[in-house]
């Protein structure tokens, strides 16, 4: 393990890869001295905003950091992920530094316990905020048990803790929860009604893009030394990760973040609702500020972002639609991982997903395997070149595909854990496992969102570039219908469900049959990595064999 902090004689370091970072953190940081503070900080708490960093001066303040191989040797993350999360910690050390907080900084191939029990044993007891991942926090227990590291709350959310217990027991559902907020905070509120005279105006934003208004280009950013060592060392000791790598797309310095903030303001916000739902093969990210790696890091914090917004001169659909994925949805996915432990129990009871899948995630979820549905190939290749794409690719093309397959809901978080630059488990698991396959029932939402082709022709141009026809030979419409056919014991008594299970029950058992027969041609082909081909559609087969 190597320890980076002020010293009379600079310790030894891993000159790979660190060696500007370390000359930097070397000439900016303070000495340590015996009367400071010391605090752990966290990957995704860089912030000097909210909690013990924002509350005392930093001439009293010393901060741990740790950059420890052990975490992306968990799982296989997209390397832009580790480059956003390694560059902008490395850049959040030298922006303390420079401000005057001694900084300690540690490199390590063990885990995070592992190395804050050395430093409390050199240092004394540490503080944090508590940890945001149910995975560190278990990681942490055992210190925080013994007292080593006391935990404060965490002071970028929301919402409290007594704020969700409003919601009761669950089932939980938003809509409800936003409305409390909204009342609680007085935000988009006047004289106790919503303005606009709705809380929601979601309906006001589903429209689709066909060019027009141009959709913005995304910045790049110039990357700098601290930023080209990242990269390089991930192209070094990560190589075996999957994603392209481009560093010019992190917003590492705070310079950076506020940066990109302020184009997203600009460019995106004014036409951000109406556009909310669109896709686009011209356009990944359309009217999206793409900021959601830079709130779940806490370099940009949620209060500001909302209060921004809040004081623009914009729609009303575009201010009170991003109020709610912000005020409304973010908090409430937290506090529904937290609630029930991970997505894995609920009062007492544990969490299973109630459709009882077995389908394993297809090769064609990963790079270089496409599958011959454009769709899905885009927002395939999407992830891998940019660990990223906006909310309702992610929702209706990447899961609704996955749960039309009947994959096992774990298998399709755990891609998007290992895909997204955003992903962490508390936001990543209710809206993938809880959301986007119904890996747990109604817990937090009424049904499954599931849909046919047209859904996805309606609201993206996809299918014009697709061997399939979305209306005559696209076999995510006789999926869709096989889907129904298979569950609809799960769906009976679901009021949400009762017009679709109607319609599934009124088609003829010709139909049927083609339903479960594109079905299994699907499953099997992307089973095998194969890539789709409309000549061998089932359809098609059925025609020829009757020439």
């Amino acid at each position: 393990m190597v320890a980076i902090y002020a010293s009379p004689t600079p310790l030894s370091v891993k000159r790979v890869s660190v060696s500007c970072f370390y000359d930097s953190l070397q000439s900016l940081n303070p000495e340590a001295g015996s009367a400071r503070n010391w605090v752990y900080v966290p990957y995704d708490q860089l912030s000097e905003g909210i909690g013990p960093l924002s509350g005392s001066s930093p001439e009293s303040l010393g901060i741990v950091l740790i950059e420890s191989n052990h975490k992306p040797g968990r799982r296989a993350y997209h390397k832009q992920k580790l480059a956003w999360i390694l560059s902008s910690q490395r850049h959040f050390a030298l922006e303390q530094a420079a401000r005057g907080v001694a900084v300690d900084y540690r490199f390590s191939d063990q885990g995070y316990a592992h190395v804050l029990a050395e430093v409390v044993a050199e240092r004394g007891p540490l503080c944090m905020m508590r940890a945001a991942e149910r995975e560190l926090r278990l990681e942490l227990q055992e210190l925080v048990s013994s007292g080593r590291i006391q935990v404060l709350p965490h002071g970028g959310w929301l919402s409290s803790e007594q704020d969700f217990s409003k919601a009761g027991v669950g089932p939980f559902r938003m809509d409800a929860f936003y409305r409390n907020l909204r009342k609680k905070t007085g935000i988009l509120m006047q004289d106790g009604k919503p303005v606009g005279g709705k809380f929601s105006h979601d309906a006001d934003n589903r429209r689709p893009w066909s060019g027009e208004p141009s959709a913005p280009q995304p910045p790049t950013f110039q990357v700098d030394s601290i930023t080209q060592e990242v990269v390089e060392l991930i192209q070094e000791r990560f190589a075996d990760h999957p994603g392209e790598l481009d560093g010019s797309q992190i917003p590492a310095s705070i310079q950076q973040v506020q940066s990109l903030w302020a184009w997203a303001k600009q460019e995106c916000m004014t036409h951000f609702g109406p556009f909310e739902d669109a896709m686009s093969t011209q356009s990944r990210g359309l009217f999206h500020t793409r900021i959601a790696p830079l709130l779940n890091l806490h370099r940009l914090l949620p209060q500001q972002v909302v209060n921004d917004v809040l004081e623009m001169d914009i729609p009303l659909n575009s201010k009170e639609g991003f109020v709610r994925q912000i005020l409304g949805w973010r908090e409430f996915v937290r506090h529904i991982h937290r609630v029930t432990d991970g997505m894995r129990s609920l009062n007492g009871q544990p969490l299973v997903d109630p459709l009882e899948r077995q389908e394993r995630l297809p090769a064609a979820y990963w790079s270089g395997s496409p599958s011959g549905l454009r769709c899905l190939d885009e927002e395939v290749q999407a992830v891998w070149e940019t660990g990223w794409t906006h909310h309702i690719p992610r929702l209706m093309v990447l899961s609704n595909i996955a749960t039309l397959l009947d994959v096992v809901p774990q298998d399709l978080s755990d891609w998007f854990w290992v895909g997204f630059v955003d992903a962490f488990d508390w936001v990543v698991e209710p809206n993938v496992v809880g959301m986007g396959t119904y890996g747990v029932g109604n817990v937090m939402t009424t049904k499954p969102y599931v849909s046919g082709a047209n859904y996805i022709h309606k609201m993206g141009d996809a299918c014009q570039s697709c061997a399939f026809h979305p209306k005559k030979s696209c076999p995510i419409t006789p999926m869709y219908w096989a889907f129904l056919g298979r569950h609809a014991k799960n769906f009976e008594g679901n009021h949400r469900m009762n017009i679709v299970m109607a319609s599934s029950k009124k088609r003829s058992t010709e139909k049927r049959e083609m339903d479960l027969a594109v079905f299994e041609w699907v499953r099997d082909g992307l089973r095998q990595g194969l890539v789709l081909d409309p000549q061998d559609h089932p359809q098609a087969v059925d025609s020829l064999r009757l020439l």
